[in-house]
Formats: structure tokens, sequence, C-alpha cells
């Protein structure tokens, strides 16, 4: 005979006890006192933060625990209000309300008696009648009370739809106490809206709405999500057949329908990608030109979103007007260039010359090169030319690790770009644009190549009229974590003023690291040192398995390189690998570095994660409220195991930024990753003493030339490279591109094409 299900129950009674509580997850253990029981009745199951003292209605089903007894396992649980005072008052008094602890809520409840909550939902500035409590405190209870409340419809509605607690929370955050209504209206904006949330997740609770499988709101969110990915891969824009292919691997229910695109979903998606485009959510483009195409025309169009094709045709038009401006040379050029050779004991050689000339007399310059060929030295020379023409110049970078660096470099104070244009969470603007333009009559910009087009756009806008701009990078290294290739567009333009820097100096020609870089730039395998050397500053260890260059990592980092560098293991040495999943992936490298260099003390888990005290960590995305920033390092200064909580201790601004001590807990925790181990790419603008790197043909898809160039020149002191031959080759071919980390030039952008146009009068596609 088939087992027979249990029945479902629904009970009603008052939280007398939180026995546990993960606040990852959502699962609690709570106590309710329940009418006609004598004992409290276990309630388990994944549910809204309830306070004791709280009413609740629940489902579900009981069933009987060999080790707890008898117990509801809840199917869903809703909060009802308090119905007697000694339920109101420990209800308020939970601490499940920010600032009412149990004296106040009994002063509350005083007052107000049985009509205590209903004061608070519908007379709340009548707080102040009560003793104790001024204005300010009052109006601070309520603003916590209504958030709250808020915060519970939001998870009630969310999780009633198959959502988690943690969604609830980055959605509150999101939307406010407007989230519900929002949502019910499109919630599909998930997707677009809230970080971490992608199509898949708002499309299941859309089919729990009730939201059809072939609806045209449904074809259009998996258009947008895909745009949205494709900037995500860095492209400014998709072609219309590419992103209707995209769309359709959304919508697949199965891997057959990914791989195969059902025609008529296809077709579908073409009619509704006409319907985004009259509607104005994108921009489309003519195949080969800027002009505007319409909605029944859009084979092989370029598909932008708004806001992106805006800023585009912003950036061109004014490095444009910077490009076309003609200056004098600045007053004393000559004479600056001679006393800056004479007090830094430097002879500058012919193309640095021509950098500096060319500095003094164009608004806008670009200057790239690789390692070794004497960038820094340009920028102190200009810097000094500057100076005694009396141009006040500000320096910047676009990350705290690239600023410091140059900072160290120059001797003078060097901003994030952020900090440069003083980036405000609150309007998440920056308070410097157009028209307030940055005080300085020069801006020079090192590590330009991680610029994107978002970052160029605000920088350009706040160039003051007369003011100069030098972009100081180099072109061949990864193209920015954002969308487009800024630098590599200004100067495949032709309109934008260029040095290229090749010649390595006879100091940089000594160090193999600088060579083997400018060889692999090349295409050119890596020269190895002779066996024995041990004054090399880059070594080669073959490898062709994974879990044995693990090993062989995992002993170079704790052992080997520790006792002959004399370096520390966690601060100056990084390991940098292609990818983060996979056999050689940043996660299993983590989990195994963690493990050999921090295996105690105290800690906290976040889902896979354990972070413990004195952890090496990176910043996953830019966090405009709490001013940290994707790729950002610092270490973990405490934890709080019963908050479920820690603190990162971040110091690599530039030279006049303080150190942060950045909180993190609930929904934060998500953007925090362990970094003994990081991908090349996080990489980008930072600088250490040794770097050790993994590169296997395990790394397949992301093998290329660029991506291996850039890991070597991030190591300042030692390089080792332990490397699979085969996948050395496959990345220094001919065929290099093919893959995701392939050069920028396969980034869908136009932005040197607005360029060209902007600077012959022909418009920019507007």
């Amino acid at each position: 005979m088939p087992v027979k299900e249990p029945a479902e129950v629904a009970i009603e009674g008052e939280v007398q006890r939180i026995t546990f509580e993960n606040r990852e997850n959502g699962f609690r253990v709570v106590k309710v006192l329940v009418p006609g029981r004598r004992d409290a009745l276990t309630m388990v199951g994944v549910f809204p933060q309830v306070a004791v003292g709280a009413r609740v209605r629940a489902r579900g089903q009981i069933e009987v625990d060999r080790n707890h007894g008898e117990q509801l396992r809840a199917t869903s649980v809703t909060e009802l209000a308090p119905t007697t005072l000694a339920g109101i008052e420990k209800y308020l008094g939970s601490g499940l309300i920010k600032g009412i602890g149990e004296v106040t809520a009994q002063r509350i409840v005083e007052k107000f008696g049985l009509d205590t909550l209903k004061v608070l939902d519908e007379e709340p500035h009548r707080l102040r009648e009560v003793n104790g409590l001024g204005r300010t405190r009052a109006d601070s209870l309520v603003a916590a009370w209504q958030e709250q409340r808020a915060i519970r419809d939001v998870m009630i509605f969310l999780q009633s739809h198959g959502a988690s607690p943690m969604l609830a929370t980055r959605v509150f955050k999101r939307y406010g106490p407007k989230a519900v209504t929002i949502i019910s209206g499109n919630p599909y904006r998930l997707a677009i809206d809230v970080w971490g949330v992608g199509f898949r997740t708002a499309d299941r609770i859309a089919s729990s709405m009730g939201i059809g499988r072939d609806s045209l709101e449904r074809m259009q969110a998996a258009l947008l999500q895909a745009l949205r990915d494709a900037t995500d891969n860095g492209h400014c824009f998709a072609v219309a057949e590419d992103l209707t292919g995209r769309a359709a691997r959304l919508l697949a229910t199965d891997n057959h329908e990914a791989e195969i695109p059902n025609p008529e979903i296809v077709a579908r998606l073409d009619e509704a990608l006409a319907a985004v485009v009259r509607s104005g959510y994108v921009i489309a483009e003519r195949p080969g030109t800027l002009d505007r195409v319409r909605a029944d025309e859009l084979r092989g169009a370029a598909i932008y979103d708004v806001a992106m094709h805006e800023a585009e045709v912003r950036l061109s038009t004014r490095l444009g007007s910077l490009a076309r401006v003609e200056k004098d040379d600045l007053r004393g050029f000559a004479e600056a260039v001679a006393a800056f050779e004479k007090e830094s004991g430097t002879v500058l050689a012919e193309e640095q010359r021509l950098a500096v000339e060319k500095a003094a007399r164009c608004p806008l310059l670009v200057v790239t090169g690789g390692p070794g060929v004497g960038k820094t030295t340009i920028v102190k020379a200009i810097l000094s030319v500057f100076d005694r023409a009396k141009v006040v110049t500000r320096l910047a970078a676009p990350t705290g690790r690239a600023a410091k660096r140059m900072s160290e470099a120059t001797g003078r104070d060097a901003a994030t770009l952020h900090r440069l244009l003083e980036f405000e969470p609150k309007k998440s603007a920056f308070k410097r644009d157009a028209k307030n333009p940055l005080d300085a009559g020069a801006i020079i910009v090192d590590e330009s190549s991680m610029v994107d087009v978002w970052m160029a756009d605000a920088l350009t806008q706040a160039i003051p009229e007369g003011a100069r701009l030098v972009l100081v990078g180099d072109v061949d290294q990864l193209p920015s974590v954002g969308p487009g290739s800024f630098l590599r567009d200004a100067i495949d333009s032709g309109v934008v003023p260029c040095v290229r820097l090749v010649k390595i100096f006879r100091q940089a020609e000594k160090s193999l690291i600088v060579q083997n870089a400018h060889r692999i730039n090349a295409g050119e395998p890596p020269v190895i040192p002779e066996a024995g050397d041990t004054s090399s500053d880059f070594f080669v260890v073959e490898k062709r398995e994974a879990e044995e260059a693990r090993r062989v990592i995992l002993e170079l980092v704790t052992n080997r390189i520790p006792r002959r560098f004399g370096l520390d293991p966690v601060r100056d040495i990084q390991v940098l690998t292609p990818m983060n999943r996979g056999p050689a992936g940043t996660l299993i490298l983590n989990e195994e570095l963690q493990a050999a260099l921090n295996p105690i003390g105290p800690s906290i888990t976040r889902g896979k994660t354990r972070f413990r005290l004195g952890d090496k960590v990176m910043q996953l995305r830019n966090d405009y409220d709490r001013n940290v920033w994707n790729g950002d390092v610092g270490i973990v200064a405490s934890v709080d195991e019963e908050e479920d909580s820690l603190v990162v201790r971040f110091a690599d601004g530039g030279s006049s930024a303080e150190i942060r001590e950045v909180p993190y807990d609930g929904a934060s925790l998500d953007e925090l990753a362990l970094a003994y181990a990081s991908t090349i790419h996080k990489s980008q603008g930072s600088e250490y003493p040794a770097v050790v790197i993994p590169f296997l043909t395990t790394h397949f898809v992301m093998l290329s030339k660029n991506l291996l160039y850039t890991a070597v020149t991030r190591g300042k002191r030692l390089v080792v490279l332990v490397a699979d031959p085969r996948a050395l080759r496959i990345a220094l071919s001919p065929k290099d591109g093919e893959g995701e980390a392939s050069a920028d030039r396969g980034r869908a952008t136009k932005l040197a094409a607005r360029l060209r146009a902007v600077t012959c009068g022909d418009g920019v596609g507007e």
C-alpha cells in the first residue's frame, strides 16, 4: 500500500522563544504557545523573522522527529497582531524593532494599552506623548517600526511566490516600501534592478504570479536581460540576431531548447524586439553606420541600452572637442624639461621627450606602452613642466591600489576617480560634472586601460574648458571590467594625439619579467632561466595536471617563496588564475590556501565560504553607499560569531586616504570573496611583490595572449608561472581572440567611429 502523506494542519499561537535562526537562508526553529496544548509546539521551516510575543498563524505538517519529538514543519507563516497587553509589550521589547527595548516597550504600552499597535500604524506622531521620548527619538522609532513592517510585507509577499528571505532584504533595499507594488506590476524588473537576481529567479516569481510563458512581458524581459548580459561581458551594444539568440536560450526550459532555439520563440522575440525599439527602451542603429533604424528594419542592427548610447555619444562629443582644440606650447617648456633632467638625473629618450612636448601642446593626449618603457618618468616630467607653468594638476587612477602606486611613484597625492569626481552615494551621482567641473588646469589619469565608458563619460564631462587631459596606460592589457574599450578606441580613432612607447630602458632590460611581458605581447614564448639560476625574477614550473599544479602552488605560496625571498605569504604573494571554477580556479585555490595559511580562529559562514579573522578578502562589486569598490582587497579585522558579521580593514587608497574599516553582515556578505587567489581580470590596476599564475588547459575557454600578459605584468619582484606548455601555445597562437578573455578589439563599440564622425562634422548618431 502507498504511504499516506500527513495531512496539512493550521495553528495559531504566540511565539514563546526563538530556538534557532539562520539569517542566511531563513531557516528557523521557534517555540509557539498554542491554545489547548500543554507544552509549546516546535515550529521549523523557512519563514520570515518573527518576534517573541508575536501571534502567528502557520500551516504545515505535523511530524515526529527522532531526537526532538513532535514538531510542525511549516509551509507558510503569517504574523498576526498580539491581542494581550503582555503580548504587545513582549513583542515590542523583543529587539525586533531597532531602538525599542523592554523599558521603552513598557512605557509605550502603559500609554496606549491595547491600541498600541493601531497607534503605531495609524497615528505614529502620538509616540511623542510617551514619557521620556523626545521628538527626535520618537520619530526614529516610528521610522524603524514602519521599515520593519514594510520589510515583513515584502518578505511575506515574495516568499508566497517562492523567493528567499535574503532576496526580500535586497529587494526592500532597492525599492523601499513600494517594493510589493513595483514587483506586482512587473516582476521582471528584479532581474534588471536588483544585484544578484538573474532572469531565471525573476521568471520563477513571475510564473508564480500567473504571467504566461508566452507573454510579451516575458519575451521583452529576456531581451533586456540578454542586453544587460552583453554589457556585463564588455560590449556597448548587441547585434539584433545575437540578442534574440541569447534571449531564446534564457527562455529555454531544458538544454535541448537552449542548443536549438524554437523557431516560433525566435519569431516571437523578433516581434518583441521591434516592440522594445518602438517603446524607446533601446536604441537601434544601422549596421556599419551611426544612423538610427526603424523597428521593422532590425536585421544586423546594433541594439543599445538608452543610457549606454547616451554615454557613448556624450563621451565622443567631449573627447572630439578636446582633440580639436589647438594650443600653443606652454611657456618655458624647453627650460622646464632641462630643469627636470638636471634635478632628476634623467636624460629623456626621444619618444619620452615627444610625449612631454605633446602634453605641453595638446589638450588631450594618450601615452601608452608596456612595462619598463618609462611611463612613470614621463608622468613626473609632465608634472614638472605643468608645475613650472603654474598649471594646477590633479592625479587619478581607477582603483585605490593604482592611485596608491601613482602617489608613491610621483610623491604627489593621487585619488581614485570616484574620489576625484566626488561621488555622492545617496544620489548615485558625481558632484563634479559639466555644471560643476574640476578645479584644475590638467588631469593625469594612470591605468587608463581600466576605465570603462561610464567612468570615461563622467570624467570627461568634468574636465573644465581650457584644461588638459593626459591618459596613461597599457592598451595591450585586458580591457576594462565595465563596458567598452575606451583607451583602445581613443587610439584607433586616429583623432586623439597618441605616443606609443616601445623602447625598454637598460635597467628594465635586466628583468625577465619585463622581457617576457614584451615577448608574450609579441606572441613569443617566455624565456626560461637556466637551471640553478636563483637571481632571476621569472620562473616557469611545467605542470600538465591541475591537481599537481595546485599542490605546487600551495608549496610555492606557503613555503618556497617566503623562505627564499623573505615575502609574507598573505600580504606579498598573490595567486592569479584565469577562472573562478574548475580544478585550478579561485574557489578551490582559496579554500586550500585558507586552510594552509589561516586555519583557525573566529569565523562565520556565508554560503559555501567560511570567512575567518585574518583572512584576505576582496570586494566583488561597487558599493557606493559604503565606499568600497569592485576589486578592493582587505583583511578581516574582527568577527562577531553571534551577530554573524565581520569588519574588513581596507588600506589601499591614495597617499591621503585613511584606512577604512567596513562592516559586513546579512546581504552585504554576498559582496565578499576570499582573495588569497584572484582572477586575472580582478587584478587589473594592482601590483604585487610576487604573483603565482596557474595557466593550464583546464582554463581553455579563457586562454589568450593579453590575459597572460596582464597577469605577468602584475608582478613587481617575482613571477612564477605554473603552466602547461600546451596552454601557453594556445594562448600565444595567432588564433587568439576566440575566448571571452580576448582582446578588446572584439568588443562591440562605436566610440572610435563616433570620434571620427564628430571631428569631421558628420554627427555622432544622435
